[in-house]
């Protein structure tokens, strides 16, 4: 029978290979598993940190390890360091069994030899062994932040850059941390005060975070039941704000492109009270499927969706209101995301620039005259946002920005009323992921033959 570490190991050397994401696949072999609910949080912990401190992990096991840990076998990499993570960060496993389990992998899977050299290398890693402050001291700044927080040295050259070292210290830390789960209310269900008059929810632990009807938590499991009977759904609240920033009105049409898995849909159709129309636009049927049940579980009636290409989608009528939630880097949601930030190049950024570029361009066009388009990511890289709405402005003089901002709250709104833009950075709002959205105003009609 597989143990939690040996399905840990599985999923990190998936993700060599594989393009999914590392909750999927974690999902994916649970699911053949009959590991009890603690081995699963086992798997799962081991899983997010290796992958959060991979860089630090690798900086620490190549003091102790003689030879080039780079051209070492992907196997015996995540074996040394899910045994340097576990004797590192992991106070409730004794270290002798960290390096008893990780040699039992290495014989498995790489023969007797190798487990004696797991053994030795893990052995002298101690606590009170490893000198990371003293062996990180004579580096360049972006070096030392790099290794430390693990983070590719690329992006913490760039926010050095954008951001100066103690907005930059403050992301890398954030980024580490254990992501706080945000939920909404569903407030054609019910309300925040008659959500909470349940005893039981109430009792579990949980924030608030300066937007109406989120809250914040730590603990998924009191609040799961809920979710599946739709009283509330799991969103973190920075993905709000573009849809306050829309503000889309009861009895209006609105067009959410690149929709899935529908998470602003069913938040903007909550905001419009049900009443209206609004389509659910994504590339993938497999992924509307989802936004479809949701709706059903929350009582939304108005969303339809579609399958399509948000770069030649045509509607039947003009939207009042589009939301485009662009395909992005997601450096704002790296602390959730944890292997995101070892996949990300500055090549996949320039290929994510001309497709936001695109759709935003198509998206212009599909526009009612007067009619709104708030622009949104989970990025916060400015050539991602501020420097796309600059370009797409110049190449648009019929656009705008729209600086009415009445919805959003105003711990949200310092600095932006000219600008019609918010932008978090993670770690700036408790609980809060980072992001980018921006309010445009269509002043004048596109002359393309749709129905107004």
């Amino acid at each position: 029978m597989i143990t939690a570490r040996e399905l840990a190991l599985n999923v990190l050397q998936a993700l060599e290979t594989d393009n999914k994401r590392s909750d999927q696949l974690l999902h994916r072999m649970l699911q053949h598993t009959t590991l009890n609910r603690t081995d699963r949080a086992l798997a799962t912990g081991l899983v997010n940190g290796v992958l959060r401190y991979r860089s630090q992990l690798d900086f620490i096991i190549s003091h102790f390890y003689h030879h080039k840990l780079e051209k070492a076998a992907p196997v015996m990499r995540n074996i040394f360091r899910l045994g340097a993570y576990q004797i590192l960060f992991f106070d409730k496993v004794p270290d002798w069994a960290a390096v008893n389990e990780c040699v039992k992998l290495a014989r498995k899977y790489k023969g007797e030899r190798m487990s004696k050299l797991v053994n030795g290398v893990l052995r002298k890693i101690t606590p009170e062994s490893v000198a990371l402050a003293e062996w990180l001291k004579d580096k360049p700044l972006e070096e030392q932040l790099a290794i430390k927080y693990s983070h590719p040295l690329w992006l913490v050259e760039r926010w050095l850059g954008n951001f100066g070292k103690e907005q930059t210290e403050a992301i890398l830390f954030y980024n580490n941390q254990f992501p706080l789960f945000g939920f909404r209310i569903n407030r054609i269900r019910t309300s925040l005060k008659e959500f909470f008059s349940d005893p039981l929810l109430e009792a579990a632990a949980h924030e608030e975070c300066g937007i109406k009807n989120f809250f914040l938590s730590k603990d998924f499991n009191s609040f799961e039941p809920a979710v599946t009977e739709g009283l509330c759904t799991v969103q973190n609240p920075t993905q709000a704000l573009a849809c306050l920033l829309l503000n889309p009105r009861p009895g209006s049409t609105v067009l959410d492109l690149c929709a899935a898995p529908g998470g602003k849909s069913t938040f903007m159709a909550e905001l419009m009270q049900n009443q209206g129309k609004l389509t659910s636009l994504d590339l993938y049927e497999q992924k509307l499927l989802k936004t479809e049940s949701h709706s059903r579980a929350l009582g939304i009636t108005i969303i339809t969706t579609a399958v399509a290409d948000a770069r030649t989608y045509m509607p039947e009528k003009r939207p009042d209101s589009i939301l485009l939630d662009v395909p992005c880097s997601g450096t704002g949601v790296l602390g959730r995301r944890a292997e995101l930030r070892w996949k990300l190049t500055p090549a996949t950024l320039q290929q994510l620039l001309t497709l936001q570029a695109e759709l935003l361009d198509h998206a212009a066009v599909l526009l009612d005259e007067g009619g709104i388009l708030v622009y949104a990511t989970c990025s916060i890289e400015p050539e991602e946002n501020t420097l796309q709405i600059e370009a797409f402005l110049l190449r648009h003089p019929d656009f705008a920005v729209d600086t009415e901002n009445q919805s959003i709250p105003d711990v949200f709104r310092q600095n932006q009323e000219s600008k019609g833009a918010i932008l978090t950075l993670p770690g700036m709002h408790p609980g809060f992921d980072g992001g980018f959205c921006q309010r445009l105003r269509k002043t004048r009609p596109s002359s393309d033959g749709l129905a107004a």
